[in-house]
């Protein structure tokens, strides 16, 4: 179809204030400081912004008179479509957003594909800070990020000496975990963790890579187990531990899988996230294994979902940690150092841990 010769181009702040005959500044001031007209004046030039077509002042050329983009950037080295598809990401991003909300601030997600290096997308984003969600320490976009002259609030992972951040123990949450399944007389574990570096490993992790690790919530977790369970006699070396880099249920089936093929006669999985456990309640099932009587299985964050299975696990505040980090971001007072805040969690006993199965009971594997 061709074209017509005719169509109107869009008015302009300068043609609508001809228009209305007044000044330009009164045109961009019923958009961004209502305040300043009467509202009959700020009626008579919407309308007639309406009838014209003006679209309204050019968001990117006011935010560079102003240096200022009226959005707080969300770096999350995942794919796009993890912060909607991972429970506990979504509920952090929810938090995030609220805080936004409080401060009639906008929300730009910046995601980074783990397993590439491209930092444009953090160059390229018009924020006034950035929120980091649970990166490594050896991040390029992490790295990126730093260089942009913006305030930047880390959660949970990397510590940093000079940005502030918002967590909570890892270390000691999980040796609560820990003492609860050694006091249930569990000697013989399994471990099934989250991605300890961004290189590809799927499979068992050598000590070495545990103390090694750049995401340092992991590696804090398995120092916890280590040091709770050696403390007990448990030959930390022996103990198996499997590693995944994608974060679903899947991997907690297969890595399950993996550690019960090795060695049947374990008595305890734990994993450190409830979507990993929530997979290997899966395989144990898939197996004919009774859990909690065959098999204790724990996770790591207490996600609603964990809820339902009645896992036994470690609840933390998630939707609390977005909220104070957006605070944190939002807080403009002057300090001397950067800021910590360390969230309290809570040890869920649920329904998926008891006593290890005795030498005389029946052995319902495969």
């Amino acid at each position: 179809m061709a074209r017509s010769m005719h169509v109107r181009r869009p008015a302009t702040l300068a043609s609508l204030a001809a228009e209305l005959g007044v000044s330009r500044t009164t045109v961009s001031n019923a958009y961004n400081r209502p305040d300043q007209l009467s509202p009959e004046l700020r009626r008579r030039v919407l309308e007639t912004a309406r009838r014209l077509g003006y679209p309204g002042p050019d968001p990117v050329a006011r935010s560079l008179r102003t240096r200022k983009a009226g959005a707080v950037g969300l770096l999350l080295t995942e794919n796009l479509s993890y912060a909607f598809r991972d429970t506990h990401a979504l509920t952090f991003l929810e938090g995030l957003a609220l805080a936004c909300e409080d401060a009639g601030q906008g929300l730009l997600m910046v995601p980074a594909n783990p397993e590439r290096e491209d930092v444009a997308a953090v160059h390229r984003a018009g924020v006034d800070g950035f929120v980091v969600y649970s990166v490594p320490d050896d991040d390029p976009h992490l790295a990126a990020v730093l260089e942009r002259p913006v305030p930047t609030v880390v959660c949970d992972q990397p510590e940093l000496d000079t940005v502030d951040r918002v967590g909570i123990d890892d270390q000691l949450a999980i040796t609560h975990l820990a003492r609860h399944l050694l006091d249930l007389g569990h000697r013989r574990i399994g471990v099934v963790c989250m991605r300890l570096a961004r290189d590809r490993n799927d499979g068992f992790v050598s000590l070495d890579r545990q103390q090694a690790a750049h995401f340092h919530v992991q590696r804090a977790r398995l120092a916890g187990l280590a040091a709770t369970f050696s403390a007990a006699g448990v030959d930390w070396t022996q103990v198996p531990v499997v590693e995944r880099f994608d974060h679903t249920t899947a991997s907690g089936e297969s890595a399950a899988a993996q550690i019960l093929d090795r060695d049947p006669g374990i008595t305890a999985l734990i994993c450190t996230s409830d979507i990993l456990a929530l997979g290997a309640l899966t395989e144990a099932r898939r197996r004919g294994l009774r859990v909690p009587h065959d098999l204790t299985v724990t996770g790591f964050d207490g996600i609603p979902e964990a809820d339902r299975a009645g896992l036994t696990t470690v609840r933390q505040p998630v939707l609390e940690k977005g909220r104070a980090a957006g605070k944190l971001l939002f807080d403009t007072h002057e300090h001397s150092r950067p800021r910590t805040v360390t969230l309290a969690t809570e040890l869920v006993v649920g329904t998926t841990a008891t006593v290890p199965r005795g030498q005389d009971d029946r052995w319902f594997g495969p």
